[in-house]
């Protein structure tokens, strides 16, 4: 007989030589446990996906619920589906005004090929611009618009009239011009190692976009719902994007993302041609009911509100002569260290000691600490306790 170690190696296909090859047999909390009940607290949230934590009640709940109505129906947006329309209006009710208009797919990546094409859809222009050590996904549009040529060059020609800038620099606002279809900007840059913005860099370029034309597109896949401490990670820099797109977080576990506009832009795609954006699966039935009960977690359980006094109390813990910095804002930071030698030896004991994290896709010297929202306080002394000791042990 295979062991499903074997089985996994034979018939799934693999993103790396190296998986960790944990086999989770049941998720609580903040927590997983393989099949030898080994209980793992996991630090990075499935990537910052369970910011409720895994199988919050009220999503599991919701879930069973939809189930007993419906599955899928029909191709997206041909019928009027409850947990679709209460879902929109939750998400418009909880964004700018503009921001009123909502597309929903099945992920991240799926969000941002939406909004390129509804931004050369809306202005007639075909230059896309955005920014060094940016991740957007991996499909070949996503990928187009990553800043980093290491994960790009297997795969060219990609898609044309792309420029990237450097994140935090001002003196680059001016590659955006009237051929720039739109600007896509991680918010907070996310695997370049939670980088935040930097002198109103986010107000300038608002600002400059809006006074050559050019949608400003705000990536909040991974810093969305919670992460940071608002529901939206813009909303600490004052500034509104003219599409935002979103996953990760927002289904309680469940795949789902969107891309989110005014109604003006948004209806480009129903016309020349119809049906400009066409999806299947988007806004499943089952994935909005989870959504719409992860939203009003966040909402009513003040989950949000905690966030900054729990990043206050990581980084009041985390002190060691071998953690260089921490970057990041709220929930979603990064430990440096000197290399990336030494960091994935802190991680590989992290994980021995049942502490889950890893490093960062574009800055592989930092550790991720991405936490479920609903961590508590002995939680993170134990994670900072453990960290600490890994540190101690591989250096």
């Amino acid at each position: 007989m295979y062991t499903q170690r074997q089985l996994f190696l034979n018939h799934v296909a693999q993103t790396s030589e190296t998986p960790l090859f944990l086999e989770i047999e049941k998720a609580e909390g903040v927590y997983l446990y393989d099949k030898s009940g080994k209980k793992y607290l996991d630090l990075i949230s499935g990537i910052s996906v369970s910011n409720v934590g895994h199988r919050h009640p009220k999503v599991i709940k919701a879930i069973h619920e939809q189930l007993e109505k419906y599955l899928h129906l029909m191709v997206y947006g041909e019928y009027i589906q409850s947990p679709q329309v209460k879902l929109a209006k939750l998400l418009a009710d909880n964004l700018p005004l503009n921001l009123s208009s909502v597309y929903f797919v099945n992920s991240g990546s799926e969000a941002i090929e939406g909004a390129m094409k509804l931004a050369k859809r809306y202005t007639g222009r075909t230059e896309i611009i955005s920014f060094n050590n940016a991740y957007h996904g991996s499909t070949h549009g996503s990928l187009s618009i990553m800043g980093n040529e290491e994960f790009k060059n297997s795969f060219r020609p990609l898609l044309p009239s792309i420029k990237h800038i450097q994140f935090n620099n001002t003196n680059e606002l001016n590659s955006i011009t009237e051929k720039t279809a739109c600007v896509i900007i991680e918010t907070i840059q996310g695997e370049a190692g939670a980088v935040i913005p930097q002198n109103n860099f986010l107000i300038k370029l608002r600002d400059h976009c809006t006074k050559v034309g050019a949608l400003l597109i705000a990536d909040e896949i991974q810093c969305g719902f919670g992460r940071t401490g608002k529901m939206f990670a813009f909303e600490h820099y004052n500034f509104i994007p003219d599409i935002i797109c979103i996953a990760k977080g927002m289904g309680g576990g469940m795949p789902i993302g969107a891309f989110i506009a005014s109604k003006e832009i948004m209806n480009k795609l129903t016309n020349n041609p119809i049906l400009g954006h066409i999806t299947t699966f988007g806004g499943h039935p089952v994935s909005c009911a989870a959504s719409i009960a992860t939203i009003n977690i966040l909402l009513e359980e003040n989950l949000i509100a905690q966030v900054e006094k729990k990043e206050k109390l990581f980084r009041e813990k985390l002190q060691h002569s071998k953690i260089k910095s921490i970057k990041g804002k709220g929930l979603l930071l990064a430990l440096e260290f000197d290399s990336y030698e030494q960091n994935k030896s802190i991680i590989d004991k992290c994980i021995e000691y049942g502490l889950i994290t890893d490093w960062f896709l574009f800055n592989s010297y930092s550790m991720r600490i991405a936490p479920p929202l609903t961590i508590k306080e002995d939680e993170i002394l134990f994670s900072c306790e453990i960290i600490l000791k890994s540190i101690n042990e591989a250096c």
